[in-house]
C-alpha cells in the first residue's frame, strides 16, 4: 500500500502530488496556470513588447489612411457592382419621392470583363494559369560537364595521333568549336526536357493548391475594385487520403495521412493594408488582416516559426472573450454585401483578429524573440520579416525567407495609374455615366409615371360634402355648388402633363455608349450585337472584335505580370526546397495571357485554312500524308470541345491504313500492267493478232 498513488479528493484542488517524494504530480489547472504565467512573463519582456508596439504602430497607421482615402472607395465599387445606392444618396433620392431604379449598367461591364479575362487566361493546355517555362537562349554549362568533355576530347586526340595522323593547326580548331557546339546543344536539350518536367511538377502543384478557383476570384475582384491580391505560395498542412491495399481479399483500405503543400488564396481587398508610399506589394511594408478561429490556431501549434507558449495564452484569452477588433469597415462590408449584420457581429465572435505583418524590424529584437543568431549577421540593422500579432502576443517573427526580400503577394489593376497602389477598375471607368443613366432612368420612369394619364384640378370649395376626390373612374357624375362669388370659372378641369420619353432615352443611350468607350468593353461582347456599320457582316463584326482586343490587351498584361511573379515564386520554392535534380534547370517563366489572346484572334481562322489545304491539295496530301491529316484533324477537334481520340483513329492505325492503301495501290497498279498488250518490237502493236507499227492505228483502218 505504500506504493499506491494518493488521489485528491477534487481534481482542481491545486494539489501537488507525488510517487514517494520523487515524481511530482500537477492538476491540470496547475499545468494551465504555470502555462499562462509563463507565457505572460515572456510576453511582458522588453523586446517583445517592443516587437508587438512596432506592429501595432504600423498597423494603426496603415489603418488610418485606408480608413480615410481607400475605403469609401472599395464600398462604393462594391455597391456599384450589386447596383445599390449608398445610405445618404438613397435618403436624398426618397426625401424628393418618385422611383429608386438603378440601372445594372456596371454590373453587366463587371461581368463581360470577368468573363473576357477568364477566356483569355484560360490555359490551352489545362492548366491552372497559363504560362510556360522555356530555357534561356544560352544555358550555363555545369564545369563538370566541361571537364569531362575536355578529358574526352583529349583521349580521342591521343588515340588520332595513335594512329600517325597529325592535325593540323585549323583541323584542331574546327574540331574544338564542333565539339563545344554539341555540348552547347545537349546542355539546351537537357535544360528543355528539365523545363518540361518543371513545368508537369508546377501544374500538379497549382491544381492541388487551389490556385484556379482562387485565381477566378481574384479575375472578379479585378473586375469590381481598383486593384485584385493573390499570394502565394503558402505552405499549409493538410489531411490527404489514398486507396492502399487492405486486408479485406481483393479489396483496398482507407488511409489517411498529413502532408505539406503550397497554396494559394485570393486576398480581399478590404483585408490588406500598405505603406502610403508603396506602388507595389513589394515597396515596403505590408499588413494582412486575418479572422482566424480557434482549430487555425490550433494547427499553429508544433509549426516551425510560430511560438506555441504565445498560441496557447491566446487560446486562453480568447476563451475569456477576448481578441476582437471589429472595425466600421466590417459593419459597412457586411450590410454592402447583403449580410444580416447581427448574424454577422454574432458570428465574428466566434473569430480571432490576427495581423500578419511583412516589414522590417531591428535584427537586436528579432535575437531576443528567439531567432538563430546565425540568420542576424547585425543586430543593429533592419532586417526584412514575418511576424503574426494577437492582441499584445506575438505569436510568429521569422526572416524573410526569399533573399530578394520579395512578400509573396502579387497586385494587378484592370487599368494601371502610375505612382499609385490603386487603379481603376471598370466601376471607376463608368461611375459618372451609371450615374448619369440612374437619374435619367428615374426621371424617365417618374415622368411615364405623370404621363400616363390625365391631371385633374379643381376647386375643392365647391365640392359637396362628403364627395370623393380621389377617384376617378368613367362615367362617374362629379356634383359640385355654385360659385358663391358668381363666376363662370368651370369647378374642375383636365389637362396632359407632357411626356419626355423620347428625350430621355436618348440621353440614357448617349451615356451607355460612352460608358463602352471608357471601358473599353462594347455592348455586343455580352451579346448585344451593333446596328448598322461594320456589325451588319460576320467579317465586320469579326473586325470589331479584335479591334476591341485591342483594349483588353493592356488588361491582360497587368494579369501576366501578376501571373508572372506568382509562377516564378513557385519556381523558386521548388528550386530551393524541392530535391529532386531532375527538375532543375537554367529557365525562364513566361506568362501567356497576352500572348494567348493575339494567337486566339487568328489560330481558328488560320487552322482552318491549313486544314482546308490538306483536303484539297495532292501536293499537300503526298507531303503530309494520312498520318498528318489525322493529327491536324485530331488538334482541330479539340478546339470543338470534342475527343479527337474518339473521332480519329489512333495513329497506328492510321499508319496501317496508309501501309494498306499502298499496297493495294501497288497491286493495282501492278495488274494494270499486266493487263496491257504486250509489244513484240519497238513501236508495234498487236491487232487481231498481227503486228502494226506506230503510224497505223485503228481509226485509220476504218
Amino acid at each position: 500500500m505504500d506504493n499506491q498513488m494518493p488521489l485528491p479528493s477534487q481534481p482542481g484542488s491545486g494539489l501537488t502530488l507525488s510517487i514517494n517524494g520523487v515524481l511530482p504530480i500537477k492538476s491540470l489547472s496547475q499545468l494551465q496556470a504555470e502555462e499562462k504565467a509563463q507565457a505572460t512573463e515572456a510576453n511582458s519582456r522588453s523586446y517583445v513588447s517592443n516587437l508587438a508596439g512596432h506592429i501595432r504602430t504600423k498597423w494603426e497607421t496603415m489603418n488610418l489612411a485606408k480608413r480615410q482615402t481607400v475605403e469609401p472607395r472599395l464600398l462604393q465599387c462594391l455597391r456599384q457592382r450589386k447596383g445599390e445606392y449608398d445610405e445618404e444618396k438613397l435618403a436624398l433620392i426618397k426625401r424628393q419621392g418618385g422611383s429608386d431604379i438603378y440601372m445594372m449598367l456596371s454590373s453587366n461591364k463587371a461581368r463581360a470583363a470577368s468573363s473576357w479575362i477568364r477566356d483569355v487566361m484560360t490555359d490551352p493546355e489545362g492548366g491552372a494559369l497559363p504560362y510556360s517555362i522555356k530555357p534561356t537562349p544560352d544555358p550555363q554549362i555545369p564545369p563538370e560537364r566541361i571537364r569531362q568533355t575536355y578529358m574526352q576530347m583529349q583521349q580521342e586526340l591521343a588515340q588520332v595521333q595513335a594512329m600517325g595522323i597529325m592535325p593540323s593547326p585549323d583541323e584542331l580548331e574546327e574540331y574544338v568549336e564542333a565539339r563545344k557546339q554539341m555540348l552547347q546543344n545537349h546542355v539546351y536539350e537537357e535544360a528543355c526536357e528539365a523545363a518540361e518536367r518543371m513545368k508537369r511538377k508546377m501544374d500538379d502543384q497549382l491544381a492541388e493548391g487551389g490556385c484556379r478557383e482562387e485565381f477566378n476570384m481574384f479575375i472578379d475582384d479585378l473586375a469590381t475594385f481598383p486593384y485584385a491580391v493573390m499570394k502565394g505560395p503558402v505552405v499549409k498542412k493538410r489531411k490527404t487520403y489514398k486507396w492502399v491495399p487492405g486486408a479485406v481479399s481483393g479489396g483496398f483500405m482507407l488511409q489517411l495521412g498529413e502532408e505539406l503543400l503550397p497554396t494559394w488564396a485570393r486576398v480581399d481587398p478590404f483585408m490588406l493594408y500598405w505603406a502610403a508610399h508603396s506602388t507595389q506589394p513589394d515597396d515596403g511594408d505590408l499588413i494582412e488582416r486575418h479572422r482566424l478561429s480557434r482549430s487555425d490556431l490550433n494547427a499553429m501549434i508544433g509549426v516551425e516559426g510560430y511560438s506555441d507558449i504565445a498560441i496557447r495564452a491566446v487560446l486562453d484569452e480568447f476563451g475569456r472573450g477576448g481578441l476582437h477588433e471589429w472595425l466600421w469597415i466590417d459593419s459597412q462590408k457586411a450590410q454592402a454585401e447583403g449580410k444580416h449584420l447581427s448574424s454577422v457581429m454574432q458570428n465574428s465572435g466566434e473569430l480571432i483578429d490576427a495581423l500578419q505583418y511583412w516589414g522590417s524590424v531591428q535584427g537586436k529584437l528579432l535575437v531576443e524573440w528567439g531567432i538563430d543568431e546565425g540568420q542576424v549577421e547585425d543586430p543593429l540593422l533592419d532586417y526584412q520579416v514575418e511576424a503574426w500579432l494577437i492582441g499584445g502576443w506575438v505569436i510568429k517573427a521569422v526572416i524573410n525567407p526569399d533573399p530578394l526580400n520579395r512578400k509573396p503577394y502579387y497586385k494587378a489593376a484592370y487599368e494601371e495609374v502610375p505612382g499609385s497602389w490603386m487603379g481603376n477598375s471598370p466601376m471607376d471607368l463608368v461611375r459618372d455615366c451609371q450615374d448619369v443613366c440612374n437619374a435619367t432612368a428615374r426621371a424617365l420612369v417618374n415622368n411615364m409615371g405623370i404621363a400616363s394619364g390625365p391631371q385633374v384640378w379643381m376647386q375643392v370649395d365647391r365640392m359637396p360634402t362628403g364627395e370623393q376626390i380621389t377617384q376617378l373612374f368613367p362615367w362617374k357624375i362629379h356634383q359640385f355648388n355654385g360659385d358663391p362669388m358668381g363666376g363662370s370659372s368651370p369647378p374642375m378641369g383636365f389637362f396632359q402633363p407632357s411626356s419626355l420619353a423620347a428625350e430621355l432615352m436618348g440621353i440614357y443611350e448617349k451615356y451607355s455608349v460612352l460608358a463602352d468607350e471608357y471601358s473599353g468593353i462594347p455592348r455586343y461582347m455580352t451579346g448585344d450585337s451593333p446596328t448598322g456599320g461594320a456589325g451588319r457582316t460576320a467579317s465586320g463584326m469579326s473586325m470589331l472584335m479584335n479591334n476591341a482586343g485591342k483594349a483588353i490587351k493592356q488588361v491582360i498584361g497587368n494579369v501576366d505580370r501578376a501571373v508572372e511573379k506568382l509562377v516564378e515564386r513557385l519556381w523558386f520554392y521548388n528550386m530551393k526546397y524541392v530535391d529532386d535534380p531532375e527538375l532543375k534547370g537554367d529557365v525562364k517563366i513566361i506568362a501567356r495571357g497576352a500572348s494567348a489572346l493575339l494567337i486566339k484572334e487568328s489560330a481558328a481562322q488560320r487552322r482552318n485554312e491549313l486544314l482546308q489545304m490538306a483536303l484539297t491539295s495532292p501536293v499537300a496530301q503526298q507531303i503530309m500524308g494520312m498520318e498528318g491529316t489525322a493529327h491536324l484533324l485530331r488538334e482541330q477537334a479539340k478546339t470543338l470541345d470534342l475527343n479527337g481520340d474518339k473521332i480519329i483513329p489512333p495513329p497506328e492505325v492510321v499508319k496501317a491504313r496508309a501501309l494498306y492503301a499502298q499496297a493495294m495501290q501497288a497491286q493495282q497498279a501492278q495488274m494494270m500492267q499486266q493487263q496491257q498488250p504486250k509489244t513484240p518490237g519497238g513501236g508495234e502493236h498487236l491487232m487481231n493478232g498481227q503486228p502494226t507499227t506506230d503510224n497505223f492505228s485503228p481509226t485509220r483502218m476504218q
